[in-house]
């Protein structure tokens, strides 16, 4: 449905030009979305791909290891997107106090990624309430380490923002005026938290997305708090009762298609193309995550049943074996110590997957190596590569 613009213009100057800034009206859209027909069968198809992934979760050895390995997959994709060129394997490698092949600025932004994601969902899990203050803490944790350490870390902007073009009078759109914002910021909590319009949690974040990325309230970090927006949401919602659900990936496979509708939104009013996108995204990651969790489930069980065969030294093995699925990279220092086997023996055992094809030597040397659980790094790298 088109509705016209879904918002107004005012008029400022920044950087000495005068431009027409873009005030979003606020939430919900109206007249009321159409959740309908066709819509209603994709909104219906979207919440059983994430009953699906709910039950699928729940099977997993542990749980909070997959998490732990795709919330690291969703910061190298979001960031990505914003043009870094790390790795999942940078990433792991960074965490494990070892130089990554990418440039160090890259590495840490993603790994900004991962303490801001993993912040604002300790804090939901405490009770705190999703809200611009919230927002605000995220964004702190984004911007802490690396190249966005001058652009205000936690602070909505207080300068004219643009996105595109090589300065304000070509840019492709102009997000409000910093005057507008807290008021424009205080709106969308408004709508995230009201119970008198009852919409699909999954159209509200939906619709809270396109929003926040209109707003642009910060002056670096928009686009990828923007993303964790839609996960903090469905968290809080208890969508799943494990944050597993995350669109970068979708994004990032769309992006011509994704700016498109947002454009389409701010100024055709079109809400239902953007939702239709947004429910397929939903649906299609989704069941991409319920396939990624049953193949980790046989390969786990795959590798497990070739480390029985090893005989005496199985015991051990395994054990080094389940560290390895807890966090993927590591060296042989890291896996005696948490495991509590002697140098050593880590040390023959990592030798003995190795020999299995189990695990994999990432840096070539001679001395102080690192492994990687080969197969399961290969399966959550599926997508990851850089733009």
């Amino acid at each position: 449905m088109k509705r016209g613009p879904t918002g107004r213009y005012e008029l400022t100057t920044t950087v000495g030009e005068a431009v027409r800034a873009f005030v979003p009206n606020p939430l919900p859209p109206q007249p009321p979305l159409d959740l309908s027909g066709a819509r209603q069968r994709l909104l219906e198809q979207a919440l059983l791909a994430c009953g699906r992934l709910d039950g699928v979760s729940a099977l997993l050895p542990d749980p909070d290891l997959f998490l732990y390995a795709y919330v690291r997959r969703e910061a190298v994709l979001s960031s990505q997107i914003e043009g870094t060129q790390s790795s999942l394997s940078d990433l792991l490698l960074f965490e494990l106090e070892e130089a990554p092949g990418v440039p160090f600025d890259d590495v840490v932004e993603v790994s900004n990624y991962v303490s801001a994601l993993e912040h604002g969902l300790s804090r939901l899990r405490e009770g705190f309430p999703l809200s611009s203050r919230l927002l605000r803490e995220v964004h702190a944790k984004l911007l802490a380490r690396g190249r966005g350490v001058k652009k205000s870390p936690g602070e909505f902007r207080r300068s004219q923002n643009w996105i595109g073009g090589t300065r304000p009078g070509n840019a492709q759109f102009v997000p409000p005026p910093p005057a507008v914002l807290e008021d424009c910021m205080a709106a969308l909590e408004r709508f995230i938290h009201d119970e008198a319009t009852p919409l699909p949690d999954l159209v509200k974040a939906a619709a809270a997305h396109v929003q926040f990325e209109t707003l642009h309230p910060f002056l670096d970090g928009n686009g990828r708090v923007g993303r964790l927006l839609i996960a903090l949401i469905l968290h809080e919602a208890q969508v799943l009762r494990q944050p597993l659900l995350y669109l970068s990936l979708y994004f990032k496979q769309h992006r011509g298609e994704y700016y498109r509708l947002l454009d389409a939104v701010r100024h055709d009013g079109d809400w239902e193309a953007w939702l239709d996108f947004f429910l397929e995204g939903v649906a299609q990651t989704a069941r991409g995550a319920v396939d990624t969790a049953h193949r980790l489930l046989a390969l786990f069980r795959e590798d497990a049943e070739r480390i029985q065969t090893l005989g005496r030294s199985a015991a051990n093995t395994l054990r080094i074996f389940d560290a390895l699925r807890a966090r993927l990279v590591a060296n042989i220092n890291d896996l005696a110590m948490r495991t509590g086997v002697s140098y050593p023996t880590s040390a023959k055992t990592v030798e003995s997957l190795a020999t299995l094809g189990i695990v994999r030597e990432l840096t070539g040397r001679r001395r102080d190596r690192v492994f990687a659980y080969d197969r399961y790094l290969a399966i959550l790298n599926e997508g990851t590569e850089p733009l």
